[in-house]
């Protein structure tokens, strides 16, 4: 769970550009390479071309949150026989597949889904400050000065505290698998950000700047589903709000059923209760049928869901006995996270033997990868830090040295990566915080509480406002991107609690390097893959494998991501 702040605005204190201007032009992605052998490096090969490559009916693609390629490595190795060796031994893996940055769950999984980065989508975090919008629940937009956070979140949900997010259906939460399909009917439109032009709330798939694979996929005639964690995902229907048939968000931050406390992601065995729902969604629409089980419909072109399971495994210092994390050393998983990793498993297996019973193992590729991985794998080099000390901190100094003025930091989003939206849009103001920032330690705790110092406000780097704009590929016009984005150090992680050991967002090789694996019907040898890729780069691949044509994705367009190299 993220540490969001925000802090009130002065009297029309920040001008923001249009609501969709600004989209980024970023360098490619890593260039395709071609077809050879069991270790595939970085040699020049196909193209985006439509029908290049082996082609399928059906993609399903599977998000193991927090999972790493290290993880995953060591789990086959373990479990030869295992379903996730199966895909391995049958597929190709990109070993070295990084997310984008922020490597938030948010613009993870857009990436997978669209191609784009978000300089380019427009996404930076699921929970973000837009300088043009306005405040959630504004009615009377001439006179209301613009800036607003943007909560793509349970926040966003009509009953937070609600498995169905304010359905109202009986009998939960074994009556989970009846929510609607069509989830943005379950979004608060107050609670969500207000267009100046038309003073209307703006809904998650309106906000994204680029298309979905689904949008492409539907124009092509075939059916789209898709299971994920907060209504909010109905960002991925992208900008027509049409591109899935059949979305299947249960809140995972609700109130968890008995005998579980708390929500859904703070015990890892009610986690695994709640993903078991959306397995059992996926497992109903391989049988022809809607995600309920109740209606008949066609198997999806694409289809899938992500997983939350490990994640909440390596946050949790512990849960039902067992100890979360990885053992000393940070690369062997400990008791907690093995138990995940057996679930995901065997949940993996069962979606082979129901392709297999449905007779669509031949003419579906499986895809799996993750949104984000988790830092630190090493809990010895856990720091937690109170971001808020800090916040205030800046506050206070640019007050002095402004006599008059309002907080600086009008909103923060600060896991192990801190994003500051600012009150005063300038580069001066950018720069003030910017050096503030590097100049003063800050106090945290490791992971057995003691107390501990970092220094430079726990950052290895900060970039203060054009640097941010250039960083994401942006322009300094857009709206969205935050006026500072600072690095975490090693293991620092923004929490002014102790409830958690690992965090994800940033920017290190924890955060970032996920596993890719592609396992086409047709694949019966295992290859790899090593030079460099994206995960951006899922989404002309799901295209690609459907004979469809990538370059029908807007975001693959403005930064020319490739299709993963072929097989």
């Amino acid at each position: 769970m993220k540490t969001a702040k925000k802090n009130g605005l002065a009297t029309a204190a920040v001008l923001g550009a249009v609501l969709m201007a600004g989209s980024a032009v970023a360098p490619a992605m890593a260039d395709d390479v071609s077809r050879g052998g069991q270790d595939v490096q970085g040699q020049q090969g196909s193209d985006n071309s439509k029908g290049q490559g082996e082609t399928s009916k059906h993609v399903l693609l599977l998000s193991v949150d927090g999972l790493h390629q290290k993880d995953l490595d060591l789990y086959v190795k373990n479990h030869p026989t295992s379903a996730l060796a199966s895909l391995v031994n049958h597929g190709t893996s990109y070993t070295h597949a990084q997310t984008p940055v922020p490597s938030d769950s948010f613009p993870g999984m857009v990436g997978q889904l669209t191609g784009g980065n978000p300089g380019t989508t427009g996404v930076y975090y699921d929970d973000t400050f837009n300088r043009s919008l306005l405040p959630a629940g504004t009615t009377d937009c001439k006179n209301t000065a613009p800036g607003a956070e943007v909560a793509f979140t349970e926040a966003a949900d009509k009953n937070q505290n609600a498995l169905d997010a304010g359905q109202g259906l009986p009998g939960l939460p074994a009556s989970i698998l009846n929510m609607t399909g069509q989830p943005g009917a379950l979004l608060d439109p107050a609670a969500l950000p207000v267009d100046p032009a038309s003073c209307k709330p703006v809904y998650p798939h309106q906000y994204l700047k680029v298309n979905t694979v689904f949008e492409v996929a539907k124009s092509a005639g075939l059916t789209t589903a898709w299971s994920d964690k907060h209504p909010a995902y109905e960002i991925l229907n992208g900008p027509s709000g049409k591109g899935l048939d059949d979305l299947f968000t249960p809140e995972i931050n609700s109130k968890a059923a008995a005998p579980f406390t708390g929500d859904w992601t703070q015990d890892n065995a009610a986690t695994q209760q709640y993903d078991g729902y959306k397995v059992q969604a996926v497992l109903n629409e391989i049988d022809g049928k809607d995600h309920s089980g109740t209606k008949a419909a066609a198997v999806p072109g694409i289809f899938g869901m992500n997983f939350q399971a490990v994640s909440t495994a390596q946050k949790l210092p512990t849960s039902d006995g067992l100890t979360g994390g990885y053992l000393q050393g940070g690369t062997v998983p400990g008791p907690l996270l093995s138990k995940a990793l057996d679930f995901v498993n065997a949940s993996v297996g069962k979606f082979e033997s129901a392709l297999a019973a449905s007779g669509h193992a031949k003419d579906t590729t499986v895809i799996l990868s993750a949104k984000h991985g988790q830092s630190p794998m090493d809990s010895s080099t856990l720091t937690r830090v109170p971001d808020s000390a800090i916040i205030d901190g800046l506050n206070t100094a640019w007050k002095s040295a402004h006599p008059g003025s309002a907080d600086l930091v009008a909103f923060s989003t600060d896991d192990d990566i801190m994003q500051l939206w600012l009150s005063d849009h300038s580069q001066a103001a950018a720069q003030f915080a910017k050096d503030y920032l590097a100049a003063h330690s800050a106090a945290g705790n490791d992971i057995n509480g003691a107390a501990k110092t970092v220094t430079t406000s726990g950052l290895s780097k900060v970039y203060a406002g054009s640097e941010v704009a250039n960083y994401f590929g942006t322009q300094t016009s857009d709206a969205r991107y935050p006026d500072i984005l600072g690095i975490a150090q090693t293991g620092v992680v923004y929490t002014g609690g102790k409830a958690k050991i690992a965090e994800h967002g940033g920017a290190s090789a924890d955060d970032r390097d996920v596993p890719l694996v592609v396992s086409g019907a047709n694949d019966e040898h295992a290859r790899t893959v090593t030079t460099a890729v994206e995960t951006t780069q899922i989404a002309p691949t799901i295209l690609k494998t459907l004979g469809l044509d990538p370059n029908k994705l807007q975001a693959v367009q403005i930064e020319g991501t490739k299709a993963l190299p072929q097989r």
